[in-house]
């Protein structure tokens, strides 16, 4: 596996992004299409198919946003549990949950340091990402 730095460190799976999401709204759409030309004869089943492809998109979205808020709350509590490890301290309650999933990036070297310049100079997740000087992968979040 080739080595994760922030230009390359975003997940991002074909076969989710492109087919499930995609094909979801395509045939959403579809279904949409079909309704509005459906005869007077064919209208409740072509209600019934707009209906399945909104629940269809809907529960696409919503399984990757639960996951990915899962993930989160995974990453937030890591985070709390390193910085304690590596100062000593708990972890600055002023930092988001973005500016502390932007943290896990950071070697174990930068991280203490760089945490409260993220508060002090309120870096956003990105910012902070820019600031690492060490990269260190999470190759679990997907």
């Amino acid at each position: 596996m080739k080595s994760q730095n922030i230009s390359n460190h975003a997940r991002f799976v074909p076969l989710y992004h492109y087919f499930t999401a995609i094909g979801a709204i395509l045939l959403l759409i579809g279904a949409i299409v079909n309704l509005v030309k459906s005869s007077e004869g064919n209208l409740y089943d072509a209600s019934l198919l707009v209906f399945g492809s909104l629940l269809l998109v809907l529960t696409t979205f919503y399984a990757r946003s639960f996951a990915l808020k899962a993930q989160d709350r995974a990453i937030i509590a890591e985070e709390k549990f390193r910085h304690y490890v590596l100062s000593g301290k708990t972890l600055n309650p002023q930092l988001t949950p973005r500016q502390i999933i932007g943290l896990r990036f950071a070697s174990d070297e930068e991280y203490v340091e760089l945490a409260q310049k993220a508060v002090t100079e309120n870096l956003s997740e990105k910012a902070i990402k820019k600031h690492i000087k060490n990269w260190k992968a999470d190759n679990y979040r997907v």
